[in-house]
């Protein structure tokens, strides 16, 4: 459903920047820069499980946004936000929201531009971050003999998320280790400012990384082979699908709102990159995207969250 009502918006919304709708961010081109935008909105009913603090529920609507700004590339100047909250809602809720708000723009060292309040009949935080960059990293950059890298880890967020809705039995420091991605994460923004100048193409896992790296397969019209036995999922995902008995590699290509960013780098640069990252696979000339496990090698299907999906 989400895909359709884009798919409507996009015959009718002609007039777009230099930079066409289907990235993370839009931009505009300003002299010798990029000017990048991008909005993301937090709904209470979809993005706030209810262990999540308010001061969690502020900080997680900064960073998804300025972690759309560090998937292009570019470095975060600006936060703006538009507030809905329902009739009589909690004050003292709503103060560690603002807390959360304010913490994350020290964090990401950013000032705040704007902000608006309206009645809803949910919480909705919508933010935009702005961005600047020389420059900019896109989806449809990969080139056949890119390295497929990414940041830190993934697949804690859903598995975290299964702990709590299946009420799982795990240990208090499994629990820790999952909720840690699951209601505190952060955008890569220095990772993001240092690839985007080596980099081909770029993209942040908000929805899945299957769904992300069919994306970046899609707008490059490239083929990417991933390696499953070099995802960085860790010990904990694995516990946690054991005691569900499901795959875990499925609950890692599926997990979203990791934040992570997946790009394409040409190898001869990986060296000039001062952080920690995994080379997961490799692009070809072709279409798709396959994985080879120990038995076998299999298409990928784009599994993620999709908004208004009732599965």
């Amino acid at each position: 459903m989400e895909r359709e009502i884009i798919e409507l918006f996009m015959k009718y919304l002609k007039k777009q920047g230099d930079l066409p709708l289907g990235d993370d961010a839009g931009a505009l081109r300003i002299g010798d820069e990029w000017l990048v935008a991008t909005n993301d909105m937090l709904v209470g009913k979809t993005d706030v499980p209810d262990i999540m603090t308010p001061e969690q529920v502020g900080f997680k609507a900064v960073t998804m946004n300025v972690s759309d700004i560090a998937a292009m590339g570019a470095r975060p100047i600006g936060f703006l936000f538009s507030l809905g909250v329902p009739r009589g809602f909690d004050g003292l809720y709503l103060e560690g929201v603002a807390k959360g708000i304010g913490n994350a723009l020290e964090f990401y060292e950013i000032p705040v531009l704007s902000a608006d309040t309206n009645e809803a009949d949910d919480l909705i935080i919508d933010g935009i971050a702005l961005g600047r960059t020389r420059h900019l990293l896109t989806r449809s950059g990969a080139k056949p003999g890119d390295l497929v890298c990414i940041t830190g880890d993934i697949g804690r967020p859903l598995a975290g998320l299964l702990v709590w809705k299946n009420d799982l039995d795990v240990s208090l420091s499994t629990k820790e280790i999952l909720y840690e991605k699951l209601l505190e994460p952060r955008a890569r923004v220095k990772e993001g400012i240092k690839i985007g100048n080596y980099a081909n193409a770029a993209i942040d896992i908000s929805d899945g990384l299957a769904k992300e790296l069919h994306l970046v397969a899609e707008m490059s019209g490239v083929r990417i082979e991933v390696d499953a036995s070099k995802l960085p999922i860790m010990e904990e995902v694995f516990e946690v699908a054991e005691l569900l008995r499901r795959d875990p590699l499925e609950i890692a290509l599926a997990s979203g709102e990791e934040f992570e960013l997946v790009f394409t780098i040409p190898p001869k640069y990986t060296e000039e990159l001062s952080f920690d990252f995994t080379v997961i696979g490799t692009v070809h000339k072709g279409a798709g995207v396959f994985i080879t496990t120990e038995e076998k090698r299999m298409e990928v299907p784009p599994i993620g969250w999709e908004h208004l999906d009732s599965r």
